[in-house]
This record gives structure tokens, sequence and C-alpha cells, in this order.
């Protein structure tokens, strides 16, 4: 790394990610003189992002001064975080680790409109920083999950087939002016959006895989979607688009018509193996299921046909995840969300194993979700810290800082 490279930022860069820790480190890492790493150093102690640990062993036998571990401060700031699934929503305060201080989930429909529920959410972090006893002027950002396609650069979603109202619009501003409002956060607040599977996988890849190279997150609720981690970042495609599984078409049983999925076409696998769908199904069986919230409930009580059918839907999504397995060659290969439990797993490992290559699957791990319902939480919180600490932007935030 040339010397001029090396700013404030990357130095924090190489403390977070645990490649240097120490001045020396630090020194021979950029190729920096003792005196600029110490200049630099000090830009970021003023701003309260890193402080001094342990000192080092010192594994010599002539001695000599123990070098002075370097972290990242993570008691600094604390970020917001929101999670929105069509019906129900989750909101919470973390610390820059990803420990949750303060959190909340409740009703909130996604139908109900943009204005209607960024500015509930709003409301929540208001109370949920009271509750967490930080103070509104500590937060650095938000992060917020949404289930539908999202432009990353401009934080929008485009045409999301189950957020209707949604399409286009300016949630970043909306959010960011209704955190002022309603919990005095600072009104320029960043707030990051992106499509709730692909923070899914972000959050269960940091917290519970973090080796694994090719991470793919499947998430079956009241829609399918599925999040792709390459090397630990997120994978989006050009604009967001990546992993919209669930608007792969699957083949229909033969004299079967094909069912019409909200996005207006035919035979979608969202249209035959979401929660949606199955609580279509249960409803016109005679088993009242609104949601995939309410086919969750039914699963948990061992009803029996929910049962049935959500080990039909495994086998409908594992038909397709053959072909996604096959091109990404994943090792870990998540399965989330409202259906995400034994019978609609068996029925996924059962038409995967049997569709894929032997190769594709040899050292693949089919599991379920390790944390739970924070999952996306957990990767809006974590998308903020690694947007606003990356060396490029910490160093602009440095500089508005006046360090």
């Amino acid at each position: 790394m040339a010397g001029n490279q090396a700013n404030a930022g990357e130095l924090l860069r190489l403390v977070r990610s645990g490649r240097a820790t120490t001045r020396g480190a630090l020194q021979e890492a950029t190729g920096l003189s003792r005196a600029t790493v110490g200049q630099r150093l000090d830009r970021l102690f003023r701003a309260g992002w890193l402080r001094e640990g342990a000192a080092e062993t010192v594994n010599s036998r002539l001695g000599g001064r123990p070098s002075i571990h370097l972290e990242f401060d993570d008691a600094h700031a604390v970020a917001l975080a929101a999670a929105l699934d069509t019906r129900h929503a989750r909101a919470a305060v973390l610390t820059l680790s990803g420990e949750v201080l303060a959190e909340r989930t409740g009703d909130l429909t996604v139908d109900e409109g943009p204005e209607t529920v960024l500015s509930q959410l709003g409301v929540w972090f208001g109370d949920l920083l009271k509750e967490a006893g930080r103070d509104p002027g500590t937060v650095c950002g938000i992060g917020l999950a949404v289930p539908g396609p999202v432009d990353i650069d401009s934080g929008r979603v485009i045409q999301p087939p189950i957020m209707p109202g949604w399409d286009g619009y300016d949630i970043a501003g909306r959010l960011a002016r209704s955190a002022a409002e309603h919990a005095a956060t600072p009104p320029e607040l960043p707030v990051l959006v992106d499509n709730d599977a692909n923070l899914m996988a972000y959050g269960e890849q940091r917290a519970a895989h973090p080796d694994c190279r090719a991470f793919v997150l499947v998430k079956v609720s009241t829609g399918i979607g599925a999040g792709v981690v390459v090397d630990g970042a997120v994978y989006r495609g050009i604009d967001g688009g990546a992993g919209d599984i669930g608007h792969i078409r699957v083949p229909q049983a033969p004299g079967a018509a094909a069912a019409l999925c909200k996005c207006g076409s035919y035979g979608c696998l969202a249209a035959v193996a979401s929660g949606r769908a199955l609580a279509r199904r249960l409803t016109a069986a005679g088993v009242p299921a609104a949601s995939g919230w309410d086919v969750r409930e039914l699963l948990a009580a061992g009803h029996p046909e929910a049962v049935r059918l959500a080990r039909e839907a495994g086998r409908d999504v594992g038909e397709v995840l053959a072909t996604v397995v096959t091109l990404l060659n994943p090792g870990v290969l998540m399965i989330a969300g409202d259906l995400a439990g034994t019978p609609f797993l068996t029925g996924v490992r059962e038409l995967l194993y049997q569709r894929a290559l032997p190769r594709s699957t040899a050292h693949l791990d089919v599991v379920t979700a390790r944390l739970g319902e924070r999952s996306a939480l957990i990767g809006a919180g974590a998308l903020v810290v690694e947007e606003l600490y990356a060396p490029e932007r910490a160093e602009r935030r440095l500089a508005a800082l006046g360090v």
C-alpha cells in the first residue's frame, strides 16, 4: 500500500479488520513514517473512534517496550435499525458491534404506505432511545430493511411487488426527517436502505459463518427472496435486483392452472410456494390464514394441512435452489423466514439433493437462521457501520467533525 493512500480512514480500516492493531504494524502495513501514523491516529482518537487497549506481550529475549493494542471504540455512537415485513416491523437501538440495547416489535403494514410507516418508525426510535438511555446526538445512522428490490445508490425501492405506493419513494429522506422530528436525532442523519433478504444474509454471514466465502440466504415468508454474500460483501447485481428468486417461473403440475403472482406474471415461485400462497390455499381448504405469519402459527401448532403444504412448498423452492447452488457453489445455504421449519426444510433438501450435481452439494451446509427474528436488524446495523466507517466516508466525516 502506498503511503499517500493510507489516510486516517484507511488506518481505521486496518485496525477494525484486525490486520494491523499496533502503531508499528500500521507503519509496516502502510509504509508511513512513525510521525505520520501518529498524526493520523490522533485524528481518530480525537473523534473518539479509536481507543488504546492492553499492551501486547513482547516475545523477545532482549525485552523492549510492549506495543499498545489499538481498538475500534464501539461505545462512541449507536445505530438505529428497522426491518419491515408485510404486516409487522421490528426496530432497535444497536451498539456499533451489533449488540441490541433496546428493541420493539409491532403491527405495521407496508400497505399503509411510506408516509404512515416511516412516521411510525420515527416514533418507535424516539421511544427506544429513551429506553436505551442514549442521547439522540450519539446516533450515527439508520439502517432499514424492506421487502422489495432496492437501488442501493438512491435507497429507493424499484417496482416492489408487495409494497404498493413505495415505488421510487424517497425512503431515506423521509425516515431521516421522521427520526429528527420524533427522536430528536441529527437532521442530516445518514439512512441506508436495502432489501431484507440481503441484510438478513449479511447479518447471518458475519455473525455465524464469517469464514464462508459464498453464502446464500433464502427468506420464505409472505414473499420469497434471496440474499447473497460473496467474500464478505453483499452481491446486489447492477441495480439491486440480484436474489429475486421469487419471480422465477416454476413448472406446474399437468392440467393445473398457473397461479397469478403479485408481480402480474403467472407461475412465479412466490405464487406457489410463499407464505402468501400457502395462506391462500389453507383458506380455500377452510383454514383461515392471511399471510406467512399466520401459516407459521399453524405450523407451530402442528396443523397437518399446513405441514403438508409447507413440505410441498419446500420441494418447489428446492427445485429452484438446485440451479442457484449449481450457479453459485455456496458453502452455506440458509433457509429463513416464516416457513423455515422442519417440514419446509425437508422438502427443500429432498429436491435440492435430487436435482443438483453431487459436486455442487458435496461441501454445502443447508441450515436455518441463527439470529432468528433479528437477522435483518443486525444486518442493517452492520451495513450502517461498514458504510460510515469505510475509508473514504470516514475521511469525509472526520473533516466534517473538524479533526
